[in-house]
């Protein structure tokens, strides 16, 4: 008898040794999402700006150069990210919308999955701006607790601090100092290099204007600064002893806030940065240009941890032999007060877009835009002056063409639209319809629609009146301060 229960408790440490063993050897994952930035890195070739905490990280690990988003909005493209799932097949494709909707049950968050294999799941970080704790997702949703999908909706265990003991953890920090955001000038004022705007190279689509150089500038300046966090955080990882075990990927949750960037299915909104390091190294290209989509990289993750990737996920492992993407799908709809529905498939040589609300302008005066792209209305100024050429003009037209279509390889910038020339008629007509294919592959779950209100035009009215000054600031291409005055409208109504 005591020999049995001796060979049990003898088989029961080595089940625990094993398991222990096991999760030491399970890699520690980083996934760090700069906010609002399209490929604008030295790496990738931006001139007049500083990374060499990126640019370090890319030589030692694996830069993608063709990698997309799937909507070039923050919320619907974190929705994605986090399921995995493209965001119109969860019906999360709306900016802000559906907060209190569960997931469909068929789709759970891929942490569910990470956590289920034995991962700490942590969201922030303690030394990074605002401390990096963004989600902003267009499902139900809490930040730390369990998920079950129905009662529970917890998404990470705990915050901004990974320690020996999580390991394996899995940690999501976000990078907000890229984000448009009322800290821009403080950045750049306590800056040692503050980036020269004489030096920084416009796209062609955008006006040569000092207003612009120096707004160009400052993004700038808040990536060198996003690039220090970058440096701060490898510099933890080998000062905690977890360098040789830790996974780092590098992202931006959606392309530029500026000009055809952030909130258009242009190449400046949806082409991100995407940089992956691992400490033993990774198989294949040092520089991979083969068509990358956003719910890849979660699929990837998954990867990593040895997790089996769910059927429903549209992303796929990245770094498996049999990894081929010729299109990444897009979507654009609702944003903030505008309605809208756009679509787009991008393959490593052409880019296709259909907009089925042509009478919506890009230019739709929304107020997000109003407070934080100078370049709008400095350009929207020249254009009432006939001073913008027509590459600058597109931005601003009374209505978006039906349909574009652009050959990437000859027209990396978007300017030349093909869609009605009849020598690239077959071209077309594949793309039309393999975007129709995907519309529906991608059909949504379900209609439900409870979209958050905003008040944006609203505070720009009151401004009209109550500040009439910084109202004509604001037309030349100052940041008056959103934040400011939106606050300052909300006192107002309680008076």
């Amino acid at each position: 008898m005591y020999k049995i229960i001796a060979l049990l408790l003898t088989i029961c440490s080595f089940q625990q040794i094993v398991a222990q063993k096991k999760k030491e050897q399970q890699p520690n994952i980083i996934w760090l999402m700069a906010e609002d930035i399209s490929i604008d890195l030295e790496i990738y070739g931006m001139q007049a700006v500083k990374t060499p905490n990126l640019n370090k990280m890319a030589q030692e690990g694996v830069r993608f150069d063709n990698c997309f988003v799937t909507n070039p909005i923050c919320s619907p493209s974190r929705s994605a990210m986090l399921t995995g799932t493209h965001q119109v097949k969860i019906n999360s494709h709306h900016h802000r919308s559906n907060r209190d909707i569960p997931l469909d049950e068929n789709f759970k968050p891929f942490t569910y999955w990470l956590r289920n294999a034995g991962y700490t799941c942590i969201l922030g970080h303690h030394g990074v701006f605002n401390k990096g704790r963004k989600i902003d997702a267009n499902f139900k949703h809490e930040a730390i607790g369990s998920w079950d999908g129905k009662t529970q909706f917890g998404l990470f265990d705990k915050y901004d601090n990974f320690e020996k003991e999580d390991q394996p953890f899995f940690a999501q920090i976000q990078l907000q100092v890229t984000h448009r955001g009322d800290w821009w000038n403080d950045v750049r004022e306590k800056s040692k290099h503050p980036v020269d705007p004489n030096k920084v190279v416009l796209p062609k689509y955008m006006a040569d204007h000092p207003t612009i150089r120096l707004d160009w500038a400052k993004y700038l300046d808040q990536m060198e600064y996003m690039d220090n966090e970058v440096g701060m955080i490898f510099k933890e990882l080998e000062e905690k002893g977890m360098a040789d075990n830790t996974i780092v990927i590098f992202i931006g949750d959606n392309g530029r806030c500026n000009i055809k960037g952030k909130g258009y299915l242009h190449d400046p909104g949806l082409h991100i940065p995407l940089i992956i390091y691992a400490p033993e190294g990774l198989q294949g290209d040092k520089i991979r240009k083969d068509v990358v989509s956003a719910t890849d990289i979660t699929a990837t993750v998954l990867d990593f941890a040895n997790v089996k990737v769910p059927n429903h996920m549209t992303g796929r492992p990245i770094f498996r032999k049999n990894f081929k993407r010729e299109y990444v799908y897009g979507a654009r709809d609702l944003w903030d007060e505008i309605e809208e529905k756009s679509r787009t498939i991008t393959s490593s040589n052409w880019k296709y877009i259909r907009n089925d609300m042509p009478e919506v302008p890009f230019d739709a005066h929304q107020a997000y835009l109003e407070f934080y792209r100078p370049a709008v209305h400095v350009m929207r100024t020249l254009n009432k002056e006939g001073k913008l050429n027509k590459e600058q003009k597109f931005f601003f037209e009374p209505n978006k063409p039906a349909e574009e279509l652009y050959d990437l390889t000859k027209d990396p910038m978007e300017l030349t639209n093909l869609a009605d020339n009849p020598l690239y008629a077959t071209i077309l007509k594949k793309m039309r319809k393999q975007t129709l294919k995907f519309d529906q592959e991608m059909k949504p779950v379900s209609n439900a629609y409870e979209p958050t209100t905003v008040h944006g035009n609203e505070v720009i009215n009151w401004i009209k009146v109550n500040d009439s000054e910084a109202y004509k600031q604001m037309l030349n291409g100052v940041e008056i301060g959103y934040k400011k005055y939106t606050k300052a409208y909300k006192e107002s109504l309680k008076k």
